[in-house]
């Protein structure tokens, strides 16, 4: 180990020594004094920033450290940069929900903080060995936080859900992990890469490490037929939490999806190629038909999230740096989009009640104008629609798929989305054409309220400019 080598990892080292402080710093602070903790998280997410940006890689430049464990290239440094603004804005929305549900506890962001250095180790993993870490410790940290409401019943509920299904994913992962490291003799992704173009280990043994590696891919993913544990988890957990699982981990599920499939298991290709295709349509078709059917707005987005996931794929399984570029596109519009959304959620929710009912948003245009209007934009990227920022990102993924070969899926892709719209739109006719139950304005904190309208407003600008962060995206699998 030498000071290069730290250096590389020297967000990670600052990020993990940070949430430590802020963890011991908040025995120290009462609860009437809780928004320090809060300002100590956020300067946590930002000196992250700086240090990445700092030493960001130029395109094609890739370092390693830590005996080949540990990768440093552009791709990773877009994702964490990604990954800290995504959390930045999740904390901004949390506190306003934490505050009124009672919550406002230091656990939250201790845990939040951990779970992000899971997905950071996990975005910059060169070994099965650092990819099993990361997982693990964000899976772990997202389990307490799923329960952080000791009293609901609810809650408690989706965390055991969620910590046995989660517990069967990771150890069929692990498995297939060690039956690839049988094969191979190595758990270093780029050697495995080696010994698999140059015809090495049993092919037999290879499917079968293949397929359970696939598995454990798209349950953390929520991919059809491993997303049951989706919208029971999504509908359990506090509001705070749901937005955070809806959001920041996509980018570790991407990072999960192409570390392992095209730095180690490239040679492999049509083989896995043709799982995501399978994963792909089930998703796609499920995840939009089961939404329709929903009226929970949080099980609504479950279902809604499970689609998105069949797009994401459609870049993946194209195994070509501009899949993956489009794949990278989409979960970073996604996380962008469905924080957003969920914002909204916990804008309406009252102080003694989630506001989960679609029937909630009825009249919103009357009571808060601006704030709907917000959600309808979202809601219009989220389905597709021209000049939003899910429109391109829908776009980039199904021109991936169309240039691997995959007619028949892209037309698929193309009527999901179109069956998707209704539910959305649903909403927006709530929002604009019905009477609010209640016409009093709902209140917000100027925080909130500004991070909600940058936030909206994010989804029409990067959708008009979308030509920038395509770029960036393209640039990082140069």
């Amino acid at each position: 180990m030498t000071l290069a080598e730290l250096n590389l990892a020297l967000p990670e080292i600052f990020v993990l020594s940070a949430a430590c402080v802020v963890m011991l710093a908040d025995l120290f602070i009462s609860d009437e004094r809780r928004g320090l903790t809060h300002l100590l998280a956020v300067l946590t997410l930002v000196f992250a920033s700086i240090l990445t940006l700092r030493v960001m890689l130029p395109p094609g430049e890739v370092l390693h450290a830590f005996s080949g464990t540990f990768v440093r290239d552009r791709f990773g440094d877009v994702l964490k940069v990604f990954s800290y603004l995504t959390l930045a804005a999740v904390f901004v929305y949390a506190k306003h929900y934490l505050r009124r549900f009672g919550l406002f506890k230091g656990e939250f962001y201790t845990l939040s903080l951990f779970a992000l250095l899971g997905i950071m180790v996990m975005i910059s993993s060169a070994s099965m060995i650092t990819v099993y870490l990361g997982l693990e410790l964000l899976a772990l940290s997202t389990y307490a936080l799923v329960a952080l409401d000791r009293d609901s019943r609810f809650g408690s509920e989706a965390a055991m859900k969620y910590f046995i299904l989660g517990s069967l994913a990771s150890g069929l992962l692990l498995y297939g992990m060690s039956l690839i490291y049988g094969a191979t003799g190595s758990l270093e992704l780029a050697v495995i890469s080696q010994s698999l173009a140059a015809g090495v280990g049993d092919s037999m043994l290879l499917t079968f490490g293949l397929v359970f590696v696939v598995t454990g891919i798209a349950f953390k993913l929520g991919a059809v037929p491993f997303h049951m544990w989706v919208p029971d988890v999504y509908h359990g957990a506090p509001l705070a939490i749901t937005l955070f699982i809806a959001s920041v981990p996509k980018l570790a599920g991407l990072a999960l999806a192409i570390r392992l499939l095209d730095n180690g298991l490239i040679g492999l290709h049509q083989d896995w190629q043709g799982m995501l295709v399978v994963l792909a349509a089930l998703s796609l078709v499920l995840g939009n038909l089961l939404a329709i059917a929903q009226d929970n707005i949080k099980r609504m987005l479950a279902y809604s999230t499970i689609a998105h996931m069949g797009f994401m794929l459609l870049g993946i399984l194209a195994g070509t740096p501009e899949g993956y570029a489009a794949a990278m596109f989409y979960a970073i519009a996604y996380a962008i989009m469905s924080a957003g959304a969920f914002a909204v959620v916990i804008l309406v929710s009252s102080g003694d009640r989630e506001a989960d009912r679609l029937d909630d948003y009825k009249g919103l245009a009357r009571r808060n104008p601006w704030h709907a209007f917000l959600m309808l934009m979202i809601l219009f990227s989220l389905a597709g629609i021209p000049v939003f920022l899910g429109f391109f990102a829908k776009w980039q993924v199904i021109a991936a798929s169309l240039q691997a070969g995959f007619v028949g899926l892209s037309v698929l892709a193309v009527l999901s989305a179109v069956v998707g719209a209704y539910y959305y739109l649903r909403i927006v006719k709530l929002m604009y054409f019905d009477a609010p139950e209640d016409s009093a304005p709902i209140p917000a904190p100027v925080d909130f309220r500004a991070m909600l309208s940058i936030n909206g407003l994010a989804v029409l600008a990067l959708g008009v400019f979308s030509g920038g962060l395509i770029s960036l995206c393209v640039s990082a699998f140069a």
